[in-house]
């Protein structure tokens, strides 16, 4: 079985215990032999899929009640992934959503690291600048770089870790929140996960 998290502009393939990442505009779907579930945002080429009898939605799977409609299909794979947790999944933007015994309790989006600091950089240019990872969140900073950093992460830390339960990291910059989070388990292929564990609560229906 392969697994495939498609975006707008890569693909994001699992086979075999091992990912791999293609380019969209040289991703040649017939490629792959055998089944293939996959989930996707770009829509151009689901519906292309649709006519490869080898190739499955993995959102035919999903109870959707346990979710809201317009909640993206990546966000609720990593949802999947987990019973009991905070899963962080720190992309373009970063989500966080709360799983309790296995139902979704809710969640809540940021701007991710990038957007932030180019949301900083078009209010001024004496804002365009890179953030800090290295700064203590805990003090009041005392230069720009800091002082974005602390304005953007502090709140965004304190609430993640007033939620009080495990937290699971993942996306492009998990590594850079890990730095702020003592105990948080980084899996950057808890989307993955959360198909297979769909697809396997599927197939025993």
């Amino acid at each position: 079985m392969i697994l495939c998290d498609i975006g707008n502009s890569t693909v994001d393939i699992y086979e075999n215990g091992v990912p791999c990442k293609v380019v969209l505009s040289e991703f040649r779907p017939k490629s792959l032999n055998g089944d293939v579930w996959y989930v996707s945002v770009n829509h151009s080429l689901s519906e292309r899929l649709e006519s490869l009898q080898n190739w499955h939605n993995c959102a035919t799977l999903i109870d959707w009640d346990k979710y809201y409609p317009t909640m993206g299909i990546d966000r609720i794979m990593v949802c999947e992934a987990i019973d009991d947790g905070v899963v962080v999944d720190a992309g373009s933007a970063i989500t966080v959503d709360v799983m309790k015994e296995g139902v979704y309790r809710g969640g809540f989006i940021s701007l991710g690291i990038r957007s932030a600091q180019e949301a900083y950089a078009r209010l001024s240019p004496a804002l365009s600048m890179s953030f800090n990872f290295e700064v203590d969140l805990t003090i009041m900073a005392k230069n720009t770089p800091d002082a974005l950093t602390v304005g953007f992460l502090a709140p965004l830390v304190h609430k993640i870790e007033s939620l009080g339960k495990p937290i699971y990291l993942t996306g492009g910059d998990a590594q850079i929140l890990a730095r702020y989070f003592s105990d948080a388990i980084v899996d950057e292929v808890l989307v993955f996960k959360g198909m297979q564990k769909l697809i396997n609560k599927g197939t025993q229906c």
